[in-house]
């Protein structure tokens, strides 16, 4: 059992650290700091496309991260 929880948590831990390099950044540059006040200033837009599959992927794998990483230190501490 702890050995399945540990390998899941390995897979997870990979997969969140891939799925957030591939998010594009807030501000790209030079011209996301000149625009970058403008945002603030008039709301950010939605998301939409890849970028709102990779932050819903990314909620989900941190709570599952989460969940593995208490679910882990249970096992071992018993």
């Amino acid at each position: 059992m702890e050995t399945l929880l540990t390998v899941l948590l390995v897979i997870t831990c990979i997969s969140l650290i891939v799925v957030v390099l591939l998010q594009s950044g807030k501000s790209a540059g030079l011209s996301g700091a000149i625009s970058g006040g403008a945002e603030q200033l008039f709301g950010k837009q939605k998301a939409r496309g890849i970028d709102l599959v990779l932050n819903r992927i990314t909620i989900v794998l941190a709570v599952l991260f989460f969940v593995l990483t208490i679910s882990v230190a249970f096992v071992v501490g018993r």
